[in-house]
């Protein structure tokens, strides 16, 4: 069968209509985390012969125009970790990124509202380079896009829906092409069948769900899920500064966290959680207001400042006041907050990664993080059984633990589930105003600015460099 080539423009799908067409992989997804396996896979000796199929509607898989310069920023960002950019840096992605407006940040101010709790993060004094880089999400999708086109690598992009999913029972190649010298016969279960909305059909030896929290191949999958919503929005914007801010900032509120994150340009962007009401509020006020509560909240407003006085460690106190919001420049967007994990990441032919398979409150900004890690993990997987000559997307129903998906989930889930954990136990700990529980908070974060090795330790595991946030 011959293998199709490259991206395709505008919405066509060259000689695909009203055929059916057999992959490798098929990747449900083109956002920033299946375009990031895509590039993973082209990248890798044992992978890039593979053939994959992409499927996702959204129209920027089809345009070649890429991002205009001068365009102002939009507030759909992620705060990626070195782990994140050395990822992009293998596939071939950074440079694309460098192209467009950025902001790399060495430091890092965290506290909170009762003025007794403040921690700052330095790179340089922790042996690192950096602590992150903030990115407009267009901007790392496009880069992906472009890293994509320039490989040599056999793809075909679908601009539709999956509609259903089925394992075929048993077929041959002459059910499949129509024709009467069907020779090729398949056994029970060696592939799926992926019915789109445009009326194709295409046929994977394994299929990934990328296509986020409300995964339609999770649901066709029958994977169940565990979660709760945290009945709290987030709020987010873009917003410009007098002087360009070169810090990545947050405060914990009693209604969520603030973070102030810088996008270059003298442009940041705002996350802020808060209740459902305050956000609608927020949303909808007037932007004289909104920049004036914006101020307040990075400010003194909902509790006093951190004092060197109070926290009792003068020589080591550098608490700023973050830079002052003077306009907003985007549209206020808004949405709900949940934690999801899926049960199982993996079944047979199918396997789940990104939000598809968790999601995760933004409080530290390590959702898309996660869903990377997640691609990473999962091409380096494929390409070992690949090594040993194993069956892609098979799942050995006596001898599971030996699969090739269930190593993944194996590794992935531990990574997450305990990155969750943390997040949530931040959410809830900061959900109550109570004093004895104030003073313990602020303790902990004395305790990140003041002992060296446990900050060291902390920013390790949360730049994505080591695996648990524990000393080793």
């Amino acid at each position: 069968m011959m293998r199709r080539q490259d991206l395709l423009e505008h919405g066509q799908k060259l000689g695909l209509t009203n055929n059916v067409d057999q992959y490798d992989i098929a990747i449900v997804g083109g956002g920033m985390v299946g375009m990031a396996l895509a590039c993973a896979l082209s990248s890798m000796p044992l992978t890039k012969q593979l053939n994959v199929a992409i499927i996702d509607s959204n129209p920027a898989l089809g345009r070649v125009d890429g991002i205009k310069k001068g365009e102002l920023p939009d507030p759909r960002v992620s705060a990626i970790t070195p782990a994140t950019i050395s990822l992009f840096k293998d596939v071939g992605a950074w440079q694309y990124v460098q192209e467009h407006r950025h902001a790399i940040f060495e430091n890092m101010q965290v506290w909170d509202y009762t003025g007794v709790g403040y921690t700052r993060y330095n790179a340089r004094d922790l042996g690192k380079e950096i602590l992150g880089c903030v990115v407009e999400n267009k901007v790392l999708h496009s880069s992906l896009l472009s890293c994509l086109k320039d490989k040599d690598f056999c793809k075909t992009i679908y601009p539709s829906r999956l509609t259903s999913m089925d394992l075929m029972s048993r077929t041959t190649a002459k059910e499949m092409d129509g024709t009467s010298a069907g020779t090729t016969s398949y056994n029970r279960g060696s592939l799926a069948k992926l019915d789109l909305s445009d009326g194709n059909s295409i046929y994977a030896k394994l299929v990934v769900g990328a296509d986020g929290g409300k995964s339609r191949v999770r649901e066709l999958a029958r994977i169940k899920t565990t979660g709760w919503n945290y009945s709290q929005n987030a709020v987010i914007c873009t917003v410009e500064h007098t002087d360009e801010n070169q810090c990545a900032w947050q405060r914990f509120l009693l209604s969520g966290p603030i973070a102030l994150l810088p996008l270059g340009d003298k442009f940041s962007n705002i996350v802020w959680t808060m209740s459902p009401t305050e956000a609608s509020d927020r949303k909808s006020m007037s932007e004289d207001n909104f920049v004036r509560e914006v101020n307040r909240a990075l400010d003194d407003g909902y509790g006093p400042r951190p004092q060197s006085s109070v926290l009792g460690n003068d020589e080591k106190f550098s608490w700023e006041v973050p830079p002052k919001v003077v306009k907003v420049v985007s549209e206020r967007m808004m949405f709900p907050l949940s934690l999801m994990h899926a049960n199982n990441y993996a079944s047979n032919h199918v396997v789940l990664i990104g939000d598809a398979a968790h999601t995760v409150h933004p409080l530290a900004g390590q959702g898309v993080n996660l869903g990377y890690g997640d691609a990473i993990a999962l091409s380096k997987i494929i390409a070992d059984g690949i090594a040993v000559g194993s069956e892609i997307g098979e799942m050995d129903l006596v001898y599971m633990q030996l699969s090739l998906l269930k190593k993944f989930e194996a590794e992935r889930k531990t990574a997450n589930i305990l990155m969750m954990a943390i997040l949530d136990g931040f959410q809830k700990a900061y959900s109550i105003d109570l004093g004895p529980l104030n003073i313990l908070r602020a303790a902990a974060f004395n305790a990140v600015q003041n002992i060296a090795p446990l900050k060291k330790n902390i920013v390790s595991y949360a730049t994505g460099e080591q695996k648990w946030p524990l000393f080793s």
